[in-house]
């Protein structure tokens, strides 16, 4: 049994814990069942949206050289790699000794390219692709979310809340000689210090980039007795060296759509880069490539293509048009009032419906309304969400307001996809201390969520699957 467990909550606290999640999954249960057995209406979750995806295209008002910036980097976020680039159909160099996919898109495909995990989960078979010899760990379904895994604590007790990736190159053709293990996770879960993340969506990255930390900290300090009478008040999560407001990932831990797609090109690809320069295993026999294997084409004449892929995923994210929302519906629009309104619900005040970029570089990016659904803030989520990893700024049980746009289409929900089920989802935000963690900030709201009327409650699910 690792040291971390001596340093960790005690089993009477971990037991607790469990012990809350169970009561409030049977509490939801059986007031389900109560109202079903009654003959009486329960509000549901009405399910992914059908039809067009409303996603994956670019922005409007693009210059013809952003277009075509924004459609190379659409190429190479569809690539998929190998080792080396010598496999048919495989043309990406770089991949490994350690991944979770071979591509993009493997990650980001629903409803179209840029959004989350797909209804078939890619990882199920790459981890096998072109001979490797991995064994699929516990958690990767053919049908659940696409997921990376992070381990809490190092044996020593110490944070250690990196990616530890999934697969490795051991057994491929194209890496011959290579024989690394892949982590024990069955052993991680057996000692409590297994957690997952999901993908984020990248939609309308350009438009989440382009707002200026003064308008997200005005929004902060609006409305604060609202919050306050609620116990609602969240922080950003500020780059440690020059103090500005980091906004990408579940936890809002990277600054920069750049710095974003550097990072996941080396931990979820193993691809070594510009901004990532180093292989995260150099075992002899398993390095292939000189590093850093995606860097600038210095050799070539047309511009777009002399950039790095991760410059140019940053782009393609950059330029990529925000989800379109289904058309309004009365039921929609009373789900909309009901969850802007403070009185009603609360939901609005972490999730704020719209907030504006600020002068950009780009046009197609200045002064335009996002209609996100977030503040961009951290927030205590209480030990019901807490996965006891810490990013910069954001703690332990702390998460970004998970933007809503797009949230129509998504199939997996919350940081890990625990769940398909959007009440599922919604009534996870609620989870009082434990005497580790504090209560979530979303008690209060979840609370009038649930003194709705069910027609109420349903109205509001149908406006988020409007989204």
């Amino acid at each position: 049994m690792w040291r971390q467990l001596k340093t960790s909550p005690s089993l009477k606290k971990r037991t607790l814990k469990k012990t809350i999640l169970v009561a409030s999954a049977l509490a939801l249960l059986s007031y389900t069942m109560v109202m079903v057995t009654q003959g009486l209406f329960v509000a549901s979750d009405p399910g992914v949206r059908g039809g067009p995806p409303g996603a994956g295209g670019m922005i409007a008002g693009l210059t013809v050289q952003e277009q075509k910036f924004f459609q190379d980097g659409q190429n190479r976020f569809l690539e998929v790699d190998s080792v080396s680039g010598t496999i048919p159909g495989e043309a990406g160099s770089g991949l490994g000794p350690r991944f979770n996919l071979n591509s993009c898109v493997g990650c980001h495909a629903q409803p179209a390219t840029g959004g989350t995990s797909p209804f078939t989960n890619p990882e199920f078979t790459v981890g096998n692709l072109d001979g490797a010899t991995n064994t699929i760990p516990f958690f990767v379904t053919s049908n659940g979310p696409v997921r990376e895994a992070r381990f809490k604590f190092n044996p020593d007790g110490t944070r250690d809340g990196g990616v530890h990736a999934l697969f490795t190159i051991t057994g491929r053709i194209d890496a011959t000689g290579c024989g690394i293990a892949q982590p024990d996770f069955n052993a991680a879960a057996a000692a409590n210090n297994l957690i997952f993340r999901i993908p984020t969506p990248v939609f309308g990255g350009g438009l989440i980039e382009e707002i200026h930390d003064a308008t997200i900290v005005a929004n902060q300090n609006s409305n604060l007795s609202a919050k306050a009478a609620l116990g609602i008040s969240g922080h950003p999560n500020r780059n440690g060296n020059d103090g500005t407001i980091a906004r990408f990932g579940w936890k809002a831990q990277n600054k920069s759509l750049q710095l974003f797609s550097g990072e996941a090109y080396n931990v979820e690809m193993g691809v070594t880069n510009e901004i990532f320069q180093t292989e995260r295993d150099e075992t002899p026999g398993c390095l292939f490539n000189p590093t850093p294997e995606d860097h600038t084409n210095f050799n070539l004449d047309q511009p777009q293509k002399v950039f790095s892929d991760v410059v140019m995923f940053s782009h393609f994210m950059r330029f990529l048009a925000p989800p379109t929302p289904a058309p309004d519906t009365p039921s929609i629009a009373n789900g909309r009032a009901l969850f802007n309104s403070t009185a009603a619900t609360g939901c609005a005040l972490c999730h704020t419906p719209t907030l504006t970029t600020g002068s950009a570089a780009s046009a197609a990016l200045s002064n335009r309304p996002v209609n996100l659904f977030s503040d961009l803030l951290a927030h205590h989520m209480g030990p019901g969400l807490a996965d006891n990893i810490v990013q910069g700024q954001a703690g332990p049980d702390e998460f970004r307001t998970a933007p809503l746009w797009g949230l129509g289409q998504r199939i997996f929900f919350l940081h890990d996809g625990r769940t398909t089920n959007l009440v599922q989802a919604i009534q996870a935000h609620k989870s009082l201390s434990d005497g580790v963690f504090p209560n979530s900030e979303a008690n209060a709201v979840i609370d009038k969520f649930n003194a709705l009327t069910p027609s109420q409650q349903q109205d509001i699910l149908n406006f988020l699957r409007s989204l």
